[in-house]
């Protein structure tokens, strides 16, 4: 699976070996690729190796008949030995470049990030896409405290490499992490653990593909950002800014402070966010 099979990517399912009793994990995993999962990882932190080689074999084979990535959580060794398309690496686990040397230019190599810091990190290490997580607190990561919407929103400002938001996200809360800034979301339990893996792919989707209607591009300091905010005031806010002195200019012109409101924002707006300090 080559390179470009991430370009469109939305929404990355992990399997959760805890949370379908009764079911096999191809069984479940076949159901979120029949609801339209474009990425799957397999993740498996208290089976055997012979266990988690067993299930990549298995999903190996599945994943290629539905054409979606394969990605295997912490064993480079079993992604050569299945040839699967990638890796998935904690901060605990081995370097990137480590596992760059072992699997070569063409494979994938994900990254779980907590802050802006890891996430830059990475970047410059060369992952080829990070974890924003745990975005809301999770069983599947257990005592890792919740990094909450704003990472998620420095991520979005910061990283160019595709991010996926990860941790406690449902159908309840995903509409936040889209305002935030994420264009990408995996939600483990909320899928793998539902009673109709299919259903539930498909109205995550719904989510994401209302999300991304709604989105905007626009120019802010002569960056592209894409955002969900209708006004300049959103903007402001969403940008962490809303405390700061600024003077704020859209295609322009001035926008005087008491218009923020109710400024709206179109697709292709160019605007400056200045800070001054006021003195005397």
């Amino acid at each position: 699976m080559g390179r470009e099979a991430w370009n469109d990517f939305r929404l990355y399912v992990i399997t959760a070996e805890s949370n379908h009793p009764g079911k096999s994990v191809v069984d479940v995993i076949e159901q979120t690729l029949i609801g339209g999962a474009q990425i799957v990882q397999l993740r498996n932190k208290t089976g055997s190796r012979d266990e988690v080689l067993e299930q990549a074999k298995a999903l190996r084979e599945l994943t290629r008949k539905y054409k979606v990535p394969f990605i295997i959580n912490d064993y480079p060794d079993i992604v050569l030995e299945t040839d699967a398309d990638g890796v998935h690496l904690g901060q605990e686990d081995m370097p990137i470049a480590e596992a760059r040397r072992l699997l070569g230019p063409y494979r994938m190599i994900g990254i779980s990030t907590h802050n802006l810091q890891q996430a830059l990190a990475a970047e410059r290490d060369g992952a080829d896409y990070i974890g924003v997580g745990p975005v809301f607190p999770t069983d599947t990561k257990p005592g890792r405290a919740a990094v909450t919407t704003s990472y998620v929103t420095e991520a979005a400002r910061h990283v160019t490499i595709p991010f996926v938001a990860i941790g406690g996200i449902t159908l309840g809360n995903v509409d936040l992490v889209l305002a935030a800034g994420a264009n990408r979301i995996c939600s483990v339990s909320a899928i793998v653990g539902s009673h109709d893996p299919a259903a539930m792919c498909r109205s995550f989707l719904r989510r994401l593909e209302a999300g991304a209607e709604e989105s905007k591009t626009v120019v802010m300091n002569g960056r592209e950002e894409h955002t969900r905010a209708r006004t300049v005031e959103q903007l402001v806010i969403q940008a962490g800014q809303q405390n700061k002195k600024l003077v704020i200019e859209l295609n322009g012109i001035i926008v005087q402070r008491a218009l923020w409101a109710e400024t709206e924002l179109k697709s292709g707006d160019s605007i400056e966010l200045v800070h001054f300090v006021g003195g005397g």
